[in-house]
């Protein structure tokens, strides 16, 4: 009896049970194998175990097809695809169950080679063939064949939700076994469920007025296709409310073969009731989206993403830079680059230049990101300038603060933007922060770093929130200025004197300005320098002083102006109730060191708030008025920052005292009473 035998589950089994049951062949892998290499076993034969279930019912008939259709001059792939009703097929005599015991790998090599071509690649991205020929020379092919061939997992039995999660928990585990970013290739399904309802719920009442309404979605880091196949689950749940059903067309893209491949198989397996012939998997891209944008000059009415978190662009640069400096706002980077060390607002981007046109319906997004990208860089940076971007064209709808622990790798605060480039009249201008952050449920058994769940009722709790758009203690409305401010630089006069000792004429031969002088021209310098000792003179004294020393000392020669700011600088000293040092035109000079930058808020004015707020304490201050916005030329920079906490923030009165000593003393007790036990 085979290991998959022994541990068959039955069709209730939940999803984990399911994965565990698959992960099962890890056991058979032992001492053969690594732990790096389990997962790009298990999963290929999981897909291929899969696809072999779908194709199973009309086997016979494929076979009957092609020995009919032979020597016959017609399309035997579109015949094909029509006789098994998905766009897909295989022509292999074999299935996993009949490979046989002595050409295992030989028949393995022609089952999957008789698949169509769309089918075929899902198992070249896991370089499956190779991982075949080692199976083989160590003995375990035909056992692993076999224990597959044991699991139904046809869509009537598993369906697609149920195989999400199982995809989910495998990747999950061979990651977690390679120290691998799990979250890098997944989203929580209680995540991917909230994100598709806040994205969608809003436009169900679309799919009502018009029937047979055709939309599209995309996902531009779709990894195994979650969002996506949860998105047309949604809209195929609307198919029994309308006479003629909606259709949800999906679009992807996707930088890791692997999970490329996994989303494929999905594809392959989902039909449109308006054109059930149509292959979706076509839909689903391979390559990195930031540099190599595989869908182009497409725009898509939905929009969803869970980028990964705090990732560097490094790899992406040279493309990202050149469209930045090429396009401008014609592409996709148009208001400033963030840092290099963390490219999810570069995402954020592209999502947003991916909607459809406002004209032909609109776009609505749903991005996951983690807290950085509400505050990351100050007025002027890249990070600042998106927000901006992104506020002042009012595509930000609402952002909803999700517990914590709900990843698998990370527990870190994680925040959905609803974004939007065709508000309804009553958002327009205006911003939703939810709190969400209590609405949860705890784990029985956590999973990694998830320890919290998202469920339904917490689900319908935070859309219901979203869809309100009302102020209450955890759902707050702003206009989108009130998260702006302008960075004005505040500047104040120098005030120097000049201390004329043995300290200042040190630091004046160590000056670059000396060393260019002749022995002679120092000697003459220190001879009309030396009898000034103990005089403190005005900042103006300086430069007629060294004007005049040539009539003192003919040799000290001409006197440039290097030397006379060395001077300065080697003499001067700031004195706070010294008089201010003007420039040639009469006015003040600024004094670096006494530089400062105000943050006003944008429906402030920044002459009332220096009035205000600065010139009570530094009355002899001014603004900088060439310190002005690159885009509207105002004086000060315009930045942006999303202070979640500020905004929900509710002060707790610290605990009374005399009720904290009553606590230490309470547990002081217990500690003595324990000690008390052990020396007894």
């Amino acid at each position: 009896m085979t290991s998959a035998e022994k541990t068959s589950p039955n069709n209730n089994a939940n999803d984990s049970t399911l994965a565990n049951f698959i992960w099962k062949n890890a056991d058979d892998l032992w001492g053969d194998f690594k732990h790096v290499e389990f997962g790009k076993i298990i999963l290929p034969f999981t897909l291929l175990r899969r696809l072999e279930c779908v194709l199973e019912p009309t086997r016979d008939a494929v076979h009957d097809t092609i020995r009919a259709m032979t020597d016959k001059p017609i399309d035997l792939e579109m015949v094909l695809s029509q006789v098994t009703g998905f766009p897909f097929y295989n022509a292999s005599e074999y299935s996993l169950a009949t490979l046989g015991g002595t050409r295992t790998r030989a028949n393995l090599e022609d089952y999957i080679a008789k698949f169509s071509s769309n089918a075929r690649v899902i198992f070249e991205q896991f370089d499956f063939l190779n991982t075949i020929a080692r199976m083989d020379r160590a003995g375990l092919l035909y056992r692993i064949c076999q224990n597959f061939a044991a699991i139904d997992l046809h869509p009537s039995v598993v369906p697609d939700r149920v195989m999400s999660n199982v995809y989910e928990h495998l990747i999950r585990r061979f990651g977690a076994e390679v120290n691998e970013a799990a979250e890098d290739f997944m989203t929580p399904r209680d995540v991917v469920h909230l994100a598709i309802e806040i994205l969608l719920d809003p436009d169900d009442h679309l799919f009502e007025e018009n029937p047979g309404l055709i939309r599209t979605m995309y996902d531009p880091t779709c990894g195994t296709g979650g969002f996506l196949t949860d998105g047309m689950d949604h809209v195929d749940a609307l198919r029994d409310r309308f006479k003629i059903a909606p259709t949800l067309v999906p679009y992807g893209q996707e930088l890791e073969p692997e999970t490329h491949a996994v989303a494929l198989t999905s594809m392959l397996l989902r039909t449109l009731q308006s054109d059930p012939g149509r292959d979706l998997s076509k839909n689903i891209k391979l390559g990195s989206t930031l540099s190599s944008d595989q869908h182009g000059a497409e725009r898509f009415h939905y929009c969803v993403s869970n980028p990964p978190f705090g990732k560097p662009w490094a790899k992406d640069q040279d493309a990202v830079v050149k469209e930045h400096s090429e396009k401008g706002f014609d592409g996709r980077f148009g208001p400033k680059l963030p840092r290099i060390s963390d490219g999810s607002m570069l995402f954020l981007q592209h999502l947003v230049a991916k909607f459809e046109s406002p004209e032909r319906g609109g776009g609505r997004g749903v991005i996951v990101l983690s807290g950085s990208p509400l505050f990351n860089g100050g007025a002027g940076s890249g990070e600042s300038e998106i927000r901006r971007y992104l506020l002042e064209h009012d595509f930000v709808e609402a952002i909803i603060a999700l517990p914590t622990e709900i990843f698998f790798r990370t527990g870190i605060g994680t925040y959905l933007w609803a974004l939007s480039n065709k508000k309804p009249e009553h958002r327009q201008n205006k911003v939703q922060l939810i709190d969400a952050t209590n609405h949860f449920i705890a784990m029985r058994k956590n999973e990694g770093n998830k320890r919290k769940q998202i469920g339904p009722d917490q689900i319908r709790e935070i859309v219901e929130m979203y869809s309100a758009f009302e102020p209450t203690k955890e759902s707050r409305i702003f206009d989108y200025r009130e998260f702006g401010y302008r960075r004005i630089k505040v500047l104040r006069p120098l005030r120097m004197a000049l201390h004329i000792n043995q300290e200042g004429l040190d630091r004046l031969q160590e000056e670059k300005a000396w060393g260019k002088l002749t022995e002679e021209q120092q000697a003459a310098w220190e001879k009309v320098i030396l009898p000034l000792f103990g005089r403190t003179c005005a900042y103006g004294w300086a430069e007629d002083f060294c004007g005049s020393a040539p009539e003192m000392e003919a040799s000290i020669g001409k006197v440039t102006k290097a030397f006379i700011k060395a001077f300065i600088n080697a003499f001067g000293e700031r004195d706070p109730e010294g008089d201010i040092v003007l420039d040639k035109d009469g006015d003040p000079v600024p004094d670096d060191q006494l530089t400062d930058y105000e943050n006003v808020p944008l429906n402030q004015d920044i002459h009332d708030y220096l009035a205000q707020e600065v010139l009570p304490h530094a009355p002899d201050a001014w603004i900088d008025e060439s310190y002005a916005d690159d885009y509207d030329g105002q004086v000060g920079l315009v930045g942006y920052e999303i202070n979640f906490n500020r905004y929900f923030y509710e002060y707790q009165p610290p605990r009374d005292l005399h009720e904290i000593d009553a606590d230490l003393k309470a547990i002081e007790a217990e500690i003595r009473e324990i000690l008390d036990e052990v020396t007894e």
